[in-house]
């Protein structure tokens, strides 16, 4: 749903609550929603009776999980993998397997939570009109207030929201670039961010909200600017995908036979030119056995690099992860994402033909000030 909610997901889901599953889907909740229902229950009970409160926060809750499940039903239909659900402080999110397929994928997902939220308030309206006085109508009318507010703001034109990327699918739909929809609804998220906090202030000075409501307001603004943020950044890498080629970034192995001392393997490596590759370290027989660690090496002083084996600042090759030769642009950062490392061999035929280091990477990235993040749907 995400009015609500932002920023980029992290590369693993961060710890909560997990509830089971709901038709199939991992939910969970994360601990500041407990936060949250105390605070409702408590600033409500003192205007409206504490049951009342309770009772307006718990079906929130409800309201905000169908929400989420109208994203991750939808996704199901179209074939694209959902994570799991996740309901948090400032509402929740649906975390995709992966990115849309297509514009029009994008759009009904998109637009599938606030059309479950319409259909909410419409539906808690009907039921206010038909209840007697009393608690229960209470609820349904706050109930109704909620969830047409939810659908209204989450269709605002900006990221994270769900109206920035029922934007983003349709400036990908006539552009025909996913990353410039990515760009233009992000950058639109920026607007509505500034213009939620600025409007939050308007409306407290005439004391149409109270405190409460205006630090409120600002935490989603807040929010809401984090995750515009990010997808500004996503953006940015997503253009350099294509160029982003592992094979270039491999560094080549220098072999040296083991015990050797560290200085006389750096000397060697300098002379053939070799030093912005990689040592290992071979055995009797030629074969490669290890791989030196560039931080354990480094930490060794100079004047003790003479009496210092190469094999005691190296590291086993069984140790180390692996990836494929030939990995370019999205599929070479998916492959680092789903298991991260430091450092990796470079295989191609099972045979190791260099080392990548992850830092090498990131400093590519970094030249675009990009980050990437998993598919969210708020």
């Amino acid at each position: 749903m995400e009015p609500t909610a932002a920023g980029p997901p992290t590369a693993g889901r961060r710890a909560g609550i997990p509830l089971g599953r709901v038709l199939g889907f991992p939910l969970q909740l994360r601990w500041s929603v407990l936060l949250l229902v105390a605070l409702i229950t408590l600033l409500s009970g003192q205007v409206i009776g504490y049951a009342v409160g309770f009772g307006f926060v718990v079906a929130l809750l409800i309201s905000v999980l169908l929400h989420e499940l109208g994203h991750a039903l939808t996704a199901r239909r179209l074939g694209i993998g959902v994570r799991g659900i996740t309901l948090e402080i400032l509402g929740g999110y649906t975390e995709m397997a992966g990115d849309t397929p297509n514009p029009r994928a994008e759009l009904l997902v998109s637009m599938a939570g606030p059309a479950v939220s319409l259909g909410l308030g419409l539906g808690a309206g009907g039921a206010a009109l038909l209840l007697p006085a009393g608690p229960l109508q209470q609820v349904a009318v706050l109930v109704a207030l909620a969830n047409l507010i939810v659908a209204i703001f989450n269709t605002l034109p900006g990221l994270p929201l769900d109206g920035g990327r029922a934007l983003r699918a349709l400036v990908w739909w006539f552009s025909g670039s996913p990353h410039r929809g990515t760009a233009v609804a992000a950058r639109c998220g920026q607007v509505v961010a500034v213009a939620t906090a600025l409007a939050a202030i308007l409306l407290y000075l005439p004391r149409f909200i109270t405190e409460f409501g205006l630090i409120l307001l600002l935490l989603v603004a807040f929010s809401l600017w984090q995750g515009a943020a990010a997808s500004v950044r996503s953006a940015q890498l997503n253009r350099r995908l294509p160029g982003l080629d592992l094979d270039q970034m491999t560094r080549r192995l220098f072999p040296v036979p083991t015990g050797t001392p560290l200085a006389e393997a750096q000397r060697r490596a300098a002379e053939a030119g070799a030093s912005a590759g990689a040592l290992a370290v071979a055995d009797s027989s030629g074969r490669l056995v290890a791989v030196v660690h560039p931080e354990a090496a480094a930490a060794v002083p100079e004047n003790r690099r003479p009496w210092v084996s190469i094999d005691s600042v190296a590291r086993d090759l069984d140790s180390l992860r692996s990836v494929p030769a030939g990995l370019r642009g999205a599929a070479a950062l998916r492959a680092l994402q789903a298991d991260p490392a430091a450092e990796y061999l470079v295989k191609r035929d099972g045979d190791v033909i260099g080392v990548l280091r992850t830092a090498d990477v990131a400093r590519v990235l970094r030249a675009t000030g990009g980050e990437t993040s998993r598919e969210r749907h708020g």
